[in-house]
Formats: structure tokens, sequence, C-alpha cells
């Protein structure tokens, strides 16, 4: 004669704590939140658009062998990759301009699973970027024969494939830095795309300083990576870059978050 085992109820009893909820959910609830706000909504629509709008431009106004599957999808990497770290941003100041960050942290004591959330999140968001501007490509072959005169073809390296989802995911990710260390959607925005701007202009303009351009530059060290040809020291130039841009601005942030006081 067997013994029945009787599964206990897994629902919290009256003043027992409930359960925190899974870092699956709350990546979840990051990716919403992403899109709740008309800015979100609309940022990310623009990132589609402008993909779209690109491919119709080299469409109508590229030479023959610019109309390929490879060259628009190294072409639509250009403005995704733009707009995707404002989305980053957002991600995270949003939290601060809409006053969320309390209920957030009251509802998730431990900010850091909060953080790794937005992080999640972030790697998603720019794995939909790529998506995206791939749907775009796509849409281009397929009307390069149709609208033109000229053929198409749809070969394409899984390099490109690989450097372009890795820059895409290092541009969000370096968006979220930003946000995290600067909590402001305005100074995030501007900084995040001033800063390297003046480190541009200064390294081109000293000669003695165009090592910056190979080395600190964001734009210069991930600009291989759009159309799979990054190799060698390339890659010691771009994990320098993201380390002074993203890494160390992260860091910062993150300790900011987690240790000052939510109001």
């Amino acid at each position: 004669m067997s013994t029945a085992t009787i599964e206990q109820p897994t629902t919290p009893r009256v003043g027992e704590p409930a359960a925190a909820p899974s870092l699956l959910r709350l990546t979840r609830v990051e990716l919403r939140k992403s899109y709740d706000t008309r800015a979100g909504f609309w940022l990310l629509l623009v990132v589609a658009l402008a993909s779209l709008a690109v491919v119709l431009l080299q469409l109508f106004f590229a030479d023959e062998p610019d109309k390929t599957f490879d060259m628009f999808f190294a072409t639509t990497q250009l403005p995704v990759g733009l707009l995707l770290p404002v989305v980053g941003i957002l991600l995270v100041t949003s939290e601060w301009s809409q006053r969320t960050a309390m209920t957030t942290f009251a509802l998730v004591p431990a900010r850091s699973r909060v953080l790794t959330a937005k992080v999640l999140a972030g790697v998603v968001l720019g794995l939909l970027g790529v998506a995206a501007a791939a749907v775009a490509s796509a849409l281009g072959a397929l009307l390069t024969p149709v609208l033109t005169e000229d053929s198409s073809a749809w070969g394409v390296s899984g390099a490109q494939v690989g450097q372009a989802v890795l820059v895409q995911v290092i541009t969000i990710l370096i968006g979220i830095a930003f946000g995290m260390l600067l909590l402001s959607s305005p100074l995030a925005i501007v900084l995040y795309f001033v800063l390297p701007t003046v480190v541009t202009i200064v390294s081109n303009t000293v000669g003695s300083l165009t090592w910056m351009r190979d080395w600190l530059d964001l734009t210069t060290t991930t600009g291989p990576m759009y159309d799979g040809s990054l190799d060698g020291q390339g890659w010691a130039q771009v994990a320098t870059s993201v380390a002074l841009w993203g890494l160390a601005p992260m860091v910062a942030g993150w300790i900011r978050i987690v240790r000052s006081e939510i109001g």
C-alpha cells in the first residue's frame, strides 16, 4: 500500500513575502516598458522605417553592384546603430522622468536584478534591430529585379551577420550605460552624441592625436563590423573604445543606482 504525496500550495500565506519575480519575467517587463511610452513606441517604429527608407534610397539611386542583400544589410545597420542607443537610454532614464523608479525598486528591492533585466532587454532589442534590418534588406533584394532593370544577389557571410549582431548589441548597451550614469534623458542623449563627436574632431584636427581616432572613436572602430570586415587589430581597437564608452559608464552608473537614494 503506497502513501499518497500531497503537494503543498505554492501561493504564499497571509503575511509571508511573495516570491521574487524571475529574471525572465523582469526582462519581459523591461521589454514592455520600451514600447509602452509614446516616445519609446515611436522611436522603435522610426528604427524600422529608417531601415526601410535606406533600402528604398539604395534601391533607386545606388549602382547595380550595391543592390545585393549583403549591401542592403550593411547599409541598414547604420540607422539602426544610430537610433538604438537612444532606445537604450530611455529604457533606463524613463524610470526617473516618469517617476516610476521608486515603485520599480519597491517591488524589486534587489536593484541589480532590475538593472540586469534592463541589460538583457537591451540585448533582445539589439537582436530585433538586426532582424528589422534583415527584413528591410530582403525586401530590397526582392524588389530590385522588379522595380529596376538590375539583378540582385542573396549571398551574405556569417562574419557579416555575426558582427552586425554584435555591434548593434554593443551600441544599445552603451546607450543603457549612459542612461545609468546620468539618469536624465536629455543629458544622456546629448552627451552620447556630443562627446564622441568631440573626440573625432580633436583626433582629426591635431596630428599627434590621430591615434585617438583609431582606438577611442567608436564610429571608426566599429565601422568595419557593419559589413563583417573587422579582423586582427580591429578587435583590440573595438574593445578599447567599448571599454571607454560602454564599460566604464555602465560600472559607474550601476554603482550609482545601487547605492543612491531613490526619490
